[in-house]
């Protein structure tokens, strides 16, 4: 299966994917948006790497350090062996909850035995490749930067000879070596005993972290490698990114290519409302600082995205020079959907709102900041519940009216009342509930389809979306209506144990992949509404796509199963997370009945 196999790295603030050779083929510096230093996955050519090379005696094995996301990928040939494991350091200070997450990758180069001979390709591209790379090698380090911009520059401490890597000579390992790649140049001495400490000190982060986590009697391996790799996929700051990569392809050859690299209210709320339920509730805290400061320091319009530090202007520039992946171009660094309206975000956002308000009271004035942005939500929801919008999907033509959207209006508004009952504003209340109301009449009239026996648009198209009507507590399961709108849904766009979003043309053609979180979405509705035997099949079956370290990209293509989209993807480990822990809930209460 030709797959997405890389395993990834981070600390919160920058990540690596690393290919199951143990090449680096993706890495921004200093920050997770910052123009990329090695970009092979988008250009083999000029993306720039860093690997290894050695003989074809050799195979390796590529595995996380257990609970950790720290990479170890072992070289074995039949007389020699060692192994590459890579970090990027992440840890607390001295109890003061500051914590060390420099732009930096630790590749310690563990001996194991016989007498490896390799060769180091490092070649660095920095600015996405956009001008000629330069070096300077010192005594210290190997000085990196670009023509394009010569104010960026990298730094590669090693104990091997500098010149020798440069010159791509052959090196003999009879001993533990290392490398470290930084943004800056280091003012402490860099050798091996201090790669040793980063290593333990960035291990115990990770296992401290993880056994915070719910553990569960089935999945439990599943779940907690998806909430490692949605941590990763948070910014120190409290933002959360869809996607790690920008323009990997939804098909190959296809040009839905776009830059996931930012914070989507939507994907990020229901990223974070998932690790709150698994036990991380400072993740909740922490998008919720940055959300205040994001929304309330402004009093501005809303958008559906921002950037990772609360940007609101993410243009969109298509990279020429990069021949994209599997020669799939455009390449595009930034989104232009950030003009976009789409209504359906706020639902979410509300959702995770009143989790907030319901569990985790903050101090006074956080409470007062909060709820003075749950009054500007409401107006914006209030005027805006029946203008036409983009939906979930983000299309780029003509907005339409989606039920989905209409729903997580109904969501935002219902939450929204709870929070002013909380806060004992029962005017605030009423007025919202009687909208909600409103919103739910119109859905139940003009949504549902007795032609087609289910809820859909005006159009009569079926999208997956349609799901979320249940979870959300719009519909209640075992609503006939919400019966045959799931039987509907899954007839139209099941394909080969894989779910379309919807198989419609529209802007850039049909879709011809599969949406990986929509079959986790069938998989719960066939749960709730009882069909819990084949949910269970599906499920187990689509564990199979992953790749070789569990991880799972944004897409699916449905004959060769090779992952596409970004990679890895939040809406598909956040899915998964919540799929997986309906399964393990029931194991729980059968093992107790």
């Amino acid at each position: 299966m030709d797959n997405l196999n890389y395993g990834v790295i981070g600390n919160c603030c920058t990540a690596a994917l690393i290919s199951e050779k143990g090449n680096i083929e993706w890495l921004c510096f200093p920050n997770f948006d910052s123009p990329s230093i090695f970009a092979a996955l988008l250009d083999r050519e000029k993306g720039g790497t860093f690997g290894f090379e050695v003989s074809e005696d050799y195979h390796t094995i590529q595995s996380y350090v257990p609970h950790t996301n720290i990479l170890s990928t072992t070289f074995v040939s039949e007389q020699d062996e060692f192994a590459v494991v890579d970090f990027m350091p992440c840890y607390e200070l001295y109890d003061n909850k500051e914590y060390y997450r420099p732009a930096e990758v630790y590749r310690y180069i563990h001996w194991i035995k016989g007498r490896p001979r390799i060769k180091v390709n490092y070649h660095p591209a920095s600015d996405y490749a956009r001008g000629k790379a330069f070096f300077n090698v010192t005594s210290r380090y190997i000085e990196t930067y670009s023509s394009s911009n010569n104010k960026d520059r990298q730094y590669l401490y090693s104990s091997l000879p500098l010149q020798g890597i440069v010159d791509h000579q052959e090196f003999i390992l009879e001993q533990d070596e290392f490398f470290l790649l930084s943004y800056n140049e280091k003012v402490i001495p860099v050798d091996i005993e201090r790669e040793k400490l980063e290593y333990c000190r960035t291990l115990v982060y990770w296992l401290n972290w993880t056994d915070r986590t719910r553990k569960f009697t089935i999945y439990n391996d599943i779940i907690e490698r998806s909430l490692l790799t949605l941590k990763m996929m948070s910014f120190y700051n409290g933002a959360v990114l869809a996607s790690l990569t920008t323009s990997l392809p939804e098909a190959v050859g296809e040009v839905r290519n776009w830059d996931y690299r930012f914070c989507w209210l939507r994907d990020a709320s229901m990223s974070i409302e998932t690790l709150f339920k698994i036990g991380h509730a400072d993740a909740a805290r922490k998008f919720m600082k940055f959300i205040q400061s994001t929304f309330v320091a402004e009093h501005d319009t809303y958008q559906i995205m921002y950037g990772i530090r609360g940007e609101r202007k993410l243009t969109e520039v298509i990279l020429d020079h990069l021949s994209g992946y599997k020669n799939s171009q455009p390449v595009r660094i930034g989104n232009d959907a950030y003009h976009q309206r789409q209504n359906d975000s706020f639902g979410y956002l509300m959702d995770l709102i009143y989790q907030y308000y319901r569990l985790m009271p903050g101090t006074l004035d956080e409470i007062e900041d909060m709820w003075e942005m749950v009054k500007s939500i409401m107006t914006t929801v209030m005027e805006d519940w029946r203008k036409p919008d983009k939906g979930i999907w983000e299309i780029r033509g003509e907005g339409q009216h989606f039920v989905s959207s209409k729903v997580m209006c109904w969501v935002a508004l219902d939450r929204g009342a709870r929070i002013a009952r909380i806060l004992n504003k029962y005017e605030n209340s009423r007025r919202w509930e009687e909208e909600a109301d409103a919103i739910k009449a119109d859905v139940m009239r003009n949504g549902w389809k007795e032609e087609i026996q289910s809820f859909s648009h005006g159009n009569l198209d079926l999208d997956s979306s349609l799901l979320l009507m249940e979870p959300y507590g719009f519909i209640d399961a075992d609503d006939i209506r919400y019966h045959k709108t799931v039987k509907a849904v899954k007839k139209s766009l099941l394909h080969k144990g894989l779910m379309y979003r919807y198989n419609t043309h529209d802007d850039f053609g049909c879709p011809s992949s599969a949406f990986t979180i929509c079959t986790f979405w069938l998989i719960r509705a066939l749960y709730v509404i009882g069909e819990k035997d084949e949910a269970r099949c599906l499920f187990d079956e689509i564990l199979q796509y992953s790749n070789h370290l569990g991880l799972f990209s944004e897409d699916i293509d449905f004959e060769t199963k090779e992952q596409l989209g970004n990679f890895p993807q939040a809406y598909s480990h956040l899915a998964l997370v919540n799929t997986a822990v309906l399964f393990a809930e029931e194991d729980k209460r059968l093992i107790f009945k």
